[in-house]
């Protein structure tokens, strides 16, 4: 068990619909489907609850056979924290609680991230906790699908962008093309792993959307936006990649072959 005395809870939104993977929770991963797969990594965190937020009754069930708690959620929900915050409700989580928002696709998360994601939040006071991992490769730096971070000196989250901050304007100058990052760049790429505090949870849904959030195609922008903290953990070791498209699913299938 990757957890302490730290009481946190862990949801696992699990939407079917999927535009490159319809049915994607129910993807089969050595005989049990990806969802369960989610919460059995997110069972070794040492969470004090573990819930699967699902909008279909075939979830629901695949949930439910295998000991799984299920809370049926809305079909409209706009985001997965619109889900969440549902979740809470629901759930009748008290406002201190923590809530860690594990990824439905990702089977293979790192309990023991997301039991210091739970603590992070817990040791700094903000609102929102995330994580990120140091940025080495000027490809990933320049891939608008690798969502950067800027930090505070004391690790909150400035901001948010697809695109290549902080920008190293004397390198890049003397750098035709970008092939190379300052050996000292403070470029850290975004994990998408949550916690959240239940109360924020409760206020998000009344959060006007902002125009950065539309401009970037990124969610947490909106807390960001009305003033709220984000604290950011930096790690090491970044999650191996989950599942998104039909190819990372044969991946994942052919790796659960071998355990």
């Amino acid at each position: 068990m990757a957890g302490g005395a730290l009481p946190f809870k862990v949801v696992i939104p699990a939407r079917f619909a999927s535009t490159r993977l319809p049915g994607k929770p129910l993807l089969d991963l050595g005989g049990k489907p990806m969802v369960v797969r989610v919460a059995e990594r997110a069972a070794l965190s040492g969470a004090d609850d573990i819930l699967v937020a699902t909008d279909h009754p075939d979830v629901f069930a695949a949930a439910e056979r295998h000991g799984l708690r299920a809370v049926s959620t809305r079909v409209d929900h706009v985001s997965g924290t619109d889900r969440l915050a549902e979740v809470v409700e629901r759930a009748g989580w008290g406002d201190d609680a923590i809530v860690v928002n594990v990824q439905g696709d990702e089977p293979l998360i790192d309990p023991e991230l997301i039991a210091r994601m739970a603590g992070r939040l817990a040791t700094s006071g903000a609102d929102i906790a995330t994580a990120a991992h140091r940025l080495a490769d000027a490809r990933e730096f320049f891939n608008p699908n690798i969502v950067k971070v800027v930090l505070t000196a004391s690790g909150d989250a400035l901001y948010f962008s697809r695109a290549p901050i902080p920008y190293a304007r004397d390198h890049f100058s003397q750098e035709a093309g970008g092939h190379t990052l300052p050996l000292d760049m403070l470029a850290y790429r975004h994990i998408g792993l949550y916690a959240y505090r239940a109360r924020f949870l409760r206020s998000y849904a009344a959060l006007a959307p902002s125009p950065l959030e539309r401009i970037e195609s990124l969610e947490q922008l909106r807390a960001l936006w009305h003033g709220f903290r984000i604290s950011v953990l930096l790690t090491d070791n970044p999650p191996i990649a989950g599942v998104d498209t039909p190819e990372d699913a044969h991946r994942m299938q052919e790796w659960f072959k071998k355990v």
